[in-house]
């Protein structure tokens, strides 16, 4: 019989909690065989994913915003029918409006990448490699480059040919956890991965826009948001004024300010910096700072916040997961040719 050892109550949580990430981790299902795979193209197009990995690295080096660009687009993809590339689809004249044009999507940035990244692995295997691909495997290259995240992605990805804003069911950048938690329950995700993905949130700018109510109008007992550090809350309050609007058709009266004010590795790196900025109340959305309403995100929160390595590792599990959700494989769906239009 072994002998129980008694470790410090601090020490004991870490365990649970390591223990409890790698039970999630294990607990994601494999692509059923035949579908995705890593690899999937090593035959038919061996070049795909250095190709990808050449534009977006080109890119970056003349704009890192292209980084956290890439994040959020493969993100608000999979979010919507899952991962097969109706976010890139354009609005034809007489037909319902396209994902893209919801607004939740109004302000997704750097298509013109997956573009470019499309054409050039078309030129080297016309009619082989998906959008929804070109988009999960430039995802992948940002994240590697934003902040040596590096993880093998399965590949086999079909492209949809549905797109309807009327779908787009994304949450609310100012959602409670437990709505923030239900959306990612609907499409297989729990709360380790609503806990690691919100960390790229340490990357990009936020719009004043979404976060006035936060500053001037929170409720009826209170004009802010009394979770906000007084240091956060002065800052916002004087860099977004309250009459502020985010539209693209008033860019002119539109400010953004940084996702993350402490961030070492500056607004376009990926690293664990967001976590004790959650902790400390001065996280910028409030599904962001959302988290520390939960015991459970906030033992998350504190590991990654303590942790770098095992932020970056439990960030790659969840974007495979992520990538993973609701895919269309085999005969499913179509590949494109034109990332922006159907084939028929």
């Amino acid at each position: 019989m072994f002998m129980a050892l008694k470790l410090p109550r601090r020490h004991s949580l870490l365990l649970l909690l390591l223990f409890e990430l790698a039970a999630a981790s294990a607990a994601v299902p494999p692509p059923p065989p035949g579908q995705l795979q890593v690899g999937y193209y090593a035959r038919s197009c061996p070049r795909a994913e250095a190709i990808v990995r050449r534009v977006v690295r080109r890119r970056a080096a003349h704009d890192r915003s292209v980084l956290p660009a890439l994040i959020r687009l493969h993100f608000h993809d999979c979010f919507v029918r899952g991962c097969d590339g109706s976010v890139l689809i354009d609005s034809a004249p007489g037909h319902p409006p396209a994902e893209k044009d919801a607004p939740p999507n109004l302000t997704l940035r750097m298509l013109d990448v997956v573009d470019d990244a499309k054409a050039a692995v078309e030129e080297a295997c016309p009619g082989v490699v998906s959008c929804a691909d070109v988009v999960a495997l430039a995802a992948r290259d940002a994240a590697a480059m934003a902040g040596r995240v590096r993880y093998e992605l399965p590949t086999g990805r079909r492209d949809g040919t549905v797109s309807s804003a009327a779908e787009v069911n994304l949450p609310s950048p100012s959602v409670s956890f437990a709505d923030a938690l239900a959306a990612f329950r609907s499409i297989g995700l729990g709360i380790v991965d609503l806990t690691t993905l919100l960390g790229s949130h340490t990357m990009g700018f936020c719009h004043c826009g979404l976060i006035t109510s936060r500053l001037y109008s929170y409720n009826s007992t209170s004009p802010f948001d009394p979770s906000m550090d007084a240091g956060l809350l002065a800052v916002l309050r004087r860099r977004c004024p309250p009459d502020v609007v985010t539209t693209p058709q008033n860019e002119s009266r539109d400010v953004i300010v940084p996702m993350n004010f402490v961030a070492p590795l500056g607004p376009f790196g990926l690293d664990n910096s967001f976590y004790p900025s959650v902790l400390a109340g001065r996280a910028v959305l409030q599904i962001d700072q959302e988290l520390a309403s939960s015991a459970a995100a906030r033992r998350i929160a504190a590991m990654f916040a303590s942790r770098p390595g095992n932020f970056r590792t439990q960030f790659a599990k969840s974007m495979v997961k992520l990538g993973n959700v609701n895919v269309l494989t085999g005969r499913q769906g179509e590949v494109r040719l034109n990332c922006r239009r159907f084939n028929s």
